[in-house]
């Protein structure tokens, strides 16, 4: 039952694995299996392309995972629950196909939910900076079948600068997946360029920009700047779990800024977003956000 993607060893991140399926996991990949749905209703080949890649695959009974385990919060709550959302039930059995039946132990970053779901013609460009996680990913790319490996071309360079480098794609179809650590303050700064160029190079893409919910002024900056630019659509949901922390610190929320958003999406998040207030919420302050708009 396991997926086909996870046999044989699989060597795991150590710093992605910190926040593996937390709530912020939920909410991106749900958004990212409807686009990858989406895409595949259309014969047509596309590409898949991730600035931030990771090691792919986790393991959630790691020592790194079960240092903060903010899966707890997070995929666990949904892994067994009845009467999901239809959108929630194929992101949780997608993550249950990576598990043996009844257990939670493994986790697929954006990378291997994008392999299991392309088809044969489409391709996965993956950008990984850091040299743990791209050894890690190298590894794991290399442990599937070549028909497999055949299809992910993966690039030590920042995603960034490195975006521009893959577009436009010669199918003219593609999904961006723009999902950086934002550790660094002068990533929101690099995120606003990275999609005004991707945009510039192929505006018909779908980008999908994730982005956590921090007590930051360049939060509030940087979303003040998406939602300004010019002739787009986009569809914007953001979930907030639990009320700021007093100090300032920590992760309160995520958001998800679609550009090109499948026209599918708004519909479907209209019921995967209180949901996932209700169920996911940590305090009394939970709430969701859901938007889109046209320009």
């Amino acid at each position: 039952r396991l997926s086909r993607l996870i046999q044989g060893f699989i060597v795991f991140s150590y710093r992605h694995a910190f926040h593996a399926g937390n709530h912020a996991d939920v909410l991106k990949h749900t958004v990212l299996l409807h686009v990858l749905n989406y895409f595949n209703r259309k014969p047509t080949p596309y590409w898949v392309i991730d600035t931030h890649a990771g090691a792919g695959i986790y393991d959630l009974a790691d020592d790194w995972a079960e240092t903060t385990a903010e899966y707890a919060t997070g995929i666990t709550r949904l892994f067994a629950q009845p009467g999901l959302p239809a959108d929630l039930q194929d992101y949780v059995d997608h993550i249950q196909s990576f598990n043996e039946e009844g257990q939670l132990e493994f986790y697929p970053g954006s990378p291997w939910i994008a392999l299991e779901h392309m088809r044969e013609k489409d391709r996965l460009r993956l950008f990984e900076l850091h040299p743990s996680e791209i050894e890690v990913l190298s590894d794991n790319i290399e442990q599937q079948d070549r028909s497999i490996a055949r299809q992910v071309s993966i690039f030590e360079k920042d995603g960034f600068t490195g975006l521009k480098s893959q577009l436009p794609p010669p199918t003219r179809r593609a999904m961006i997946l723009i999902d950086p650590s934002y550790e660094d303050k002068q990533d929101y700064r690099h995120v606003l360029k990275c999609v005004k160029e991707g945009l510039e190079r192929f505006q018909t893409g779908c980008y999908m920009i994730w982005y956590p919910l921090v007590q930051r002024k360049e939060v509030h900056d940087l979303l003040h700047h998406l939602e300004r630019l010019p002739n787009i659509e986009c569809l914007h949901a953001a979930l907030t779990v639990k009320n700021p922390s007093s100090d300032g610190y920590g992760l309160h929320g995520s958001g998800m800024f679609v550009i090109n958003p499948p026209y599918t999406l708004y519909s479907a998040m209209q019921e995967v977003m209180p949901y996932l207030a209700k169920h996911l919420a940590q305090d009394e302050h939970a709430s969701y956000k859901l938007e889109h708009f046209e320009k």
